[in-house]
């Protein structure tokens, strides 16, 4: 079912009658590559939120990634008995720095599929809803509500009504 579009509230013909952009073309846009699905549905401000969250991520996996090595570098000198950076800290406290920084380097690992995860979402939904009417003719009102129960009981409320005039 193909959404219809009312003139009322809008500028130009062409954004009243504009159709809804295809939801498996954004889908395999942005599966191809990142952000293309977001171009796709005209919006490409979000592009930059993506990749600047892809190169944070990256940023991430850097630093857990050398804080890792450096720990593990520590862990084989205190096994060889050489002198290590880290004189304070015993084996335990050397393994337990190895297990958090690699715990921390393959979690932001797994942001990356995240990201990766929430782009395809993000195009596909944005392509469902492009063809949503959002119109300055749609309002809200409260409206007080009574329903009887199958006892016979009254139940008193608010309902949200939307309207679409």
């Amino acid at each position: 079912m193909r959404p219809t579009f009312r003139t009322a509230g809008c500028s130009s013909l062409n954004e009243a009658f504009r159709t809804p952009k295809n939801p498996r073309v954004a889908t395999i846009l942005s599966a191809v590559l990142p952000g293309a699905g977001q171009i796709y549905n005209e919006k490409p401000w979000k592009v930059p939120i993506l990749y600047g969250g892809i190169l944070t991520n990256t940023y991430f996996v850097d630093f857990n990634g050398r804080r890792f090595a450096l720990f593990r570098d520590a862990l084989i000198a205190f096994d060889a008995e050489e002198p290590n950076q880290f004189p304070n800290l015993n084996r335990d406290g050397l393994v337990r720095n190895v297990n958090f920084w690699r715990r921390n380097r393959d979690t932001t690992f797994l942001i990356y599929l995240i990201i990766y995860v929430l782009n395809i979402a993000d195009a596909n939904v944005d392509a469902h809803l492009s063809g949503f009417d959002v119109s300055e003719d749609l309002s809200f009102r409260w409206e007080p509500y009574q329903e009887i129960s199958p006892l016979g009981l009254p139940h008193f409320g608010l309902r949200l009504k939307i309207n679409l005039n």
